[in-house]
């Protein structure tokens, strides 16, 4: 199960939020034991110390517990993982939101192609719902000329 690490950031902060991710998503469920770090370092390839530095961040925002004899679990507290889901789901959103700026597009060209996404993806089409507008647009500024 080795993870993909992008240079540009800390690893350990990568390890954060994969596993934070795995947490949100139900990979792990609330009160499951988690692998102990050095299992789960050499599972994905880093040093024990980084896992360690990203189990730490987990415990001190309370997703993750410790108990002394028997490793680290999962918190049980839903409300506290749904919250961080949401958190989790905000920072990709701004992220998103400050790229297709970049790309030029007004906040209400983003609302319409997330329209048209979702009403793509509730739809299960196979033709791309972009395309399919371009082309309807295309064709309709064709009919004026």
């Amino acid at each position: 199960m080795s993870w993909n690490f992008d240079n540009d950031r800390p690893i350990y902060a990568q390890l954060l939020e994969r596993l934070q991710m795995q947490i949100v998503s139900g990979r792990y469920s609330p009160g499951d034991k988690l692998p102990s770090v050095r299992e789960l370092a050499a599972a994905v390839n880093v040093n024990p110390n980084t896992m360690q530095k990203a189990f730490a961040e987990l415990e001190r925002s309370g997703l993750i517990t410790t108990q002394r004899t028997s490793g680290r679990y999962v918190t049980e507290d839903t409300q506290m993982i749904r919250q961080v889901q949401k958190d989790l789901a905000c920072g990709h959103i701004r992220q998103f939101i400050q790229k297709m700026k970049e790309l030029g597009f007004s906040l209400e060209e983003i609302k319409a192609l997330i329209e048209n996404q979702t009403a793509f993806a509730s739809q299960n089409k196979e033709e791309n719902p972009l395309l399919l507008h371009e082309q309807s647009h295309f064709a309709s500024q064709n009919k004026e000329d």
